[in-house]
Parts: structure tokens; sequence; C-alpha cells
């Protein structure tokens, strides 16, 4: 009968030993992972950056162009001369306006149209069409008639009273404001838009800019929104169309 193997003994180590390895373990993971973050935040940044530079790239693209392109304005014949007899225009900002030049931003602030999809009426002037041309590439605009009117200053029309935006849903405040000048009630408003009387300027001033109704998919598809809206610039009466779309 064959003798049974002798059992092999275990090394036994110290305790404190297996203390120090453990504690090395987690040290080693600890500074693993620090150096997997760092490496991940280094990249982010450098994207980062790139991406900085490609916004400014393009921003800088936009204001050459844009001063290129005033200056072509100002050197063709008739730009800035009115050819038709409309006395009223409807102008919707349709574009952003980062990295735009300053002539065009302070154009865009001038005319009031600072949220994206705001609309004003504008008196037809030679220095309101040359504004008008200046920010055409950002604005669409055209000349509305009395129905589009009517409905814009019913639905949306607003006031800026006591630093809060009212709506005109009450002839008191409109005759508290504009009793002055004759204009009393929202047909008065109505009737000096259209015509482009005498007070039209005191009476849009009163008016905010009409905050216009976007679908939702606009910002997701910026392409199916501007085929199914048109592209900015001048529309004449094909205003009053986008006037209904948007209102």
């Amino acid at each position: 009968m064959a003798e049974p193997e002798p059992r092999k003994k275990i090394p036994l180590v110290p305790e404190n030993l297996l203390k120090r390895r453990k504690a090395y373990q987690a040290l080693k993971a600890t500074q693993a992972k620090q150096a997997l973050l760092e490496k991940r935040k280094q990249k982010k940044g450098s994207q980062l950056k790139f991406r900085r530079l490609e916004s400014f790239v393009h921003e800088s693209h936009r204001i050459v162009r844009d001063v290129a392109r005033v200056k072509r304005l100002d050197s063709k014949p008739g730009c800035y001369v009115l050819k038709n007899t409309h006395r009223l225009a409807f102008v919707v900002r349709m574009e952003r306006i980062n990295g735009v030049s300053t002539q065009v931003t302070n154009t865009i602030e001038e005319l009031r149209l600072k949220k994206m999809y705001s609309g004003v009426f504008v008196n037809m002037t030679p220095v309101s069409l040359k504004k008008l041309r200046i920010i055409e590439p950002y604005v669409a605009w055209g000349y509305p008639n009395l129905k589009s009117v009517r409905e814009l200053i019913l639905k949306r029309g607003q006031a800026r009273i006591n630093n809060k935006k009212v709506s005109l849903t009450d002839n008191t405040l409109i005759e508290e404001r504009l009793g002055k000048f004759g204009i009393i009630c929202l047909e008065d408003i109505i009737h000096e838009i259209c015509s482009v009387g005498e007070h039209f300027s005191q009476v849009s001033r009163f008016l905010c800019p009409f905050p216009l109704s976007v679908a939702r998919h606009a910002a997701k598809n910026r392409v199916g929104f501007l085929k199914e809206m048109g592209k900015p610039g001048y529309r004449g009466e094909g205003i009053n169309q986008l006037i209904r779309q948007l209102n």
C-alpha cells in the first residue's frame, strides 16, 4: 500500500504585509482612474478649443461677408429707392445673428427685433428701406394687407405698461396712453397702422414686437422649416402667407 504524500506547507504571510499590498493595489487603482480622467479632460479641452476656433472663423467670415455685401449695396444704383407706392411693411426676424457685423446688430436692435420670430411694422421710407437691405439675409419682409394687420393686432397685440407686457383687451389703457393723439381703441390703432397715419411712429412704439408662433420641429429640423416657410429676404405681398402660418 502506497504511503500518503506529505501535505505541502503554505508559507504564512504576515498580516501587516497583506495590508500593505492591499493599500498599494488601491493606490494604483486610484492613480489609474485619475490618469484616465485627466486624459479624457485633455481630449475634451482640445475638442472645445477646436470648436471655439471653428466658431471664431465662422463668425469672422460672416462679418467679412456682411461688410462686403453692404459695400456692394452702396455702390449699386437705385438699391435704396422705393419702387412702389406701399407705405407699410412687416418685418419678421428669421435667422440668428451670432458673429454678424456691428452694423447688422445695431440695425436689428433699432428695429426691436431682438428675439427670433418676432415681427414689427415699419413705415417705408428710403431710410427704412436701407435698414431692411442691410439686414435682409436675416429677416423676411413685405407688404401686409388689412386682414393681416387686423389679425396680428387682435391676436398678438401687446403693450409695455409699467415694465410689464399687457394684452390689448382694455380700450381704457389705449386711451390713457394714446388718447392725446386721438386714438382711443383697437380699431383706431389698426386704422393708424394700415394708413401709416401722422402718429404711426408713436403707435408702433406703443405696440411691442409681435411674438409669432413657430412649430416645435423648427429647432430640430431647420432645413425642413426653411423649406416650409421660405428663405429670408423680400417677400412682397407674400408676407401675408407667412403671417398666416406664424400667427
